[in-house]
């Protein structure tokens, strides 16, 4: 049973590795194309080439305002949880504390009473 939980999760590692490994490509090669489109040289082109590398600019500046809202919003998502988790091991606490306290007072019953 424990080699099959742990081929399990070893799959799981993989499957979540493959991701990260194919968002780091698709980022890199992203970014990569966004610097070399700002880095055009603008006296060179001729006008219409001009007009179109502005409206690409556009768009793609408006494609990363959208993703940096989206990022932002998922980081505000995450910090909610965080903190409704914190929040959650405080409620918690007091009856932690009072199951602490019962087995800490039935120990020490059971090794110092004797009837």
């Amino acid at each position: 049973m424990t080699q099959i939980i742990n081929q399990i999760i070893q799959f799981l590692q993989q499957g979540v590795a493959a991701i990260f490994k194919f968002l780091q490509l698709v980022w890199t090669w992203s970014f990569g194309q966004i610097v070399t489109i700002f880095q055009s040289d603008w006296q060179a082109l001729p006008v219409w080439k001009i007009v179109l590398l502005v409206v690409v600019l556009g768009a793609v500046v408006y494609l990363l305002y959208k993703a940096a809202v989206q990022l932002w919003e998922a980081a505000v998502s995450v910090f909610k949880a965080f903190v409704g988790l914190l929040s959650a091991f405080v409620l918690v606490l007091p009856y932690v504390l009072i199951a602490g306290l019962i087995a800490f007072a039935g120990a020490w019953l059971i090794r110092t009473v004797n009837l």
